[in-house]
């Protein structure tokens, strides 16, 4: 295998990996949110907080990913 090749490869299996690890970022932050709700009892705030957080740590993800590039 080309030297070059074997890097599209490994690129093409990060930027593959990269929806998965958004999704987990976001669905980390809403599990934190959720907890945090039942524990405070402050229904619909924190999930929405711990949601922006996942969504904004998955579009870091996609703006190091693009870096990377």
């Amino acid at each position: 295998m080309k030297k070059e090749t074997g890097k599209t490869i490994r690129e093409l299996g990060y930027f593959a990996s990269l929806g998965m690890s958004v999704a987990f970022a976001i669905f980390i932050g809403l599990g934190i949110g959720l907890w945090l709700d039942k524990k405070f009892g402050t229904e619909p705030v924190l999930v929405m907080v711990g949601l922006a957080f996942g969504i904004a740590a998955g579009f870091t993800n996609i703006i190091r990913a693009g870096k990377k590039l």
